[in-house]
């Protein structure tokens, strides 16, 4: 590994409520928006949101600074069968500094194996997170 690359641990809340959150009952859409702290060098709750679509959740996400998102989604399969897949989506904004997009990423790895998800997105813009594009993301998944 790279000196430069640095790789954040997970908050242990954080890790115990990515748990909580994979075993929730309620069928609504909802997101955990996390963060890196840049002086503890861990990544961190930021925001939990219930009921929320891909529109709204991002009008939530800053527009020129990363995000990690893990996101419980209602979707409804071509052939009438519902889902919830559990989806990590990493907001990477274009225009955000080198230093803090490098942060992100080289803890990207380690949140997604500690949140224990297999479906994982990447968006450039806020305006990529739409519901037809997550619904095109997730037919891959069948």
């Amino acid at each position: 590994m790279s000196d430069s690359l640095v790789v954040c641990e997970v908050d242990p809340e954080l890790k115990e409520k990515l748990r909580k959150f994979r075993f929730r009952k309620e069928t609504d859409n909802a997101a955990i928006i996390m963060k890196v702290d840049k002086d503890r060098q861990m990544v961190v709750l930021e925001e939990e949101l219930q009921n929320i679509s891909p529109e709204e959740l991002k009008l939530e996400l800053p527009e020129r600074q990363p995000r990690f998102v893990v996101y419980s989604y209602k979707y409804v399969h071509e052939d009438g069968r519902v889902s919830y897949p559990l989806c990590f989506i990493f907001s990477s904004p274009v225009g955000c500094k080198p230093e803090q997009q490098m942060m992100y990423a080289g803890s990207k790895n380690r949140l997604v194996q500690t949140a224990e998800l297999t479906k994982v997105f990447e968006i450039r813009t806020t305006d990529d997170l739409t519901e037809a594009w997550l619904q095109e993301k997730l037919s891959f998944f069948r």
